[in-house]
């Protein structure tokens, strides 16, 4: 891929911005000659006013999701992107969350430019767990885990009854619960359902991967071993 191509895809500016960076030097090898518009170079090779470029296509990152922001590039207000460097909204194929979490929800969210992997993550067919945990403005009455491992469960203006779903008690007004779908505001309607209210609610888990000890508001990129662990395998 020509240079300056290659540079405005991952959001640096437009390929008549990208090319005026060349133009002023500040675009180099990695040992530092300077490079024209029309090279063709290995992205690691690639420095901008010395440092290297962002990770290329596919890219996908792991964000601890604090509450206030919303999983949107249009919405008004705070949005994830802005926790995120402002080129990363930018890139070509877009950063996309996979699935999203409702403006005050917490923890783990995934985003990707990878189309199939974004298809895999969200497929019902996958039966990817997602495990979240919720705190409730009253007592659990003790069965809503029957309720909703029944596979019964229907949330109102759908059409189709949820896929059985795992609870277990933490305390008189915390659970968590595991799902293998993610209809829209699904835990809140959950507990709606049976008489509650979602005061908060975080998730914790999807597939095998956590966030480990990533700090609220933080982000990094996803490497081999957490594929692994998302889907369940094991590295050689």
């Amino acid at each position: 891929m020509k240079l300056v191509k290659l540079i405005a895809n991952l959001g640096y500016g437009s390929r008549k911005e990208v090319a005026a960076m060349v133009r002023q030097g500040r675009i180099t090898n990695a040992r530092g000659e300077t490079l024209s518009v029309d090279d063709r170079v290995e992205h690691a090779q690639v420095r901008i006013d010395g440092e290297p470029l962002d990770p290329p296509f596919p890219l996908t990152i792991m964000l601890h999701k604090p509450a206030g922001y919303t999983c949107s590039t249009i919405d008004v207000g705070a949005t994830v992107y802005d926790l995120l460097p402002g080129r990363f909204r930018l890139r070509s194929p877009l950063l996309a969350s996979v699935g999203r979490l409702d403006r005050e929800t917490t923890g783990l969210l995934l985003m990707t430019d990878d189309g199939a992997l974004l298809h895999k993550i969200t497929s019902p067919k996958s039966k990817l767990e997602k495990v979240y945990e919720a705190t409730l403005a009253r007592d659990l009455r003790g069965d809503e885990g029957e309720i909703f491992a029944s596979g019964k469960l229907q949330l109102r203006s759908e059409e189709t009854p949820l896929a059985p779903a795992k609870l277990e008690v933490l305390g008189p007004r915390r659970a968590r619960v595991t799902l293998t779908e993610g209809r829209y505001h699904q835990v809140r309607r959950m507990f709606a359902a049976v008489g509650n209210h979602v005061e908060r609610l975080h998730r914790c888990r999807i597939g095998g991967l956590t966030l480990g000890d990533l700090p609220e508001g933080k982000w990094r990129v996803l490497t081999e071993h957490d594929r692994a662990q998302l889907f369940g395998r094991a590295l050689p």
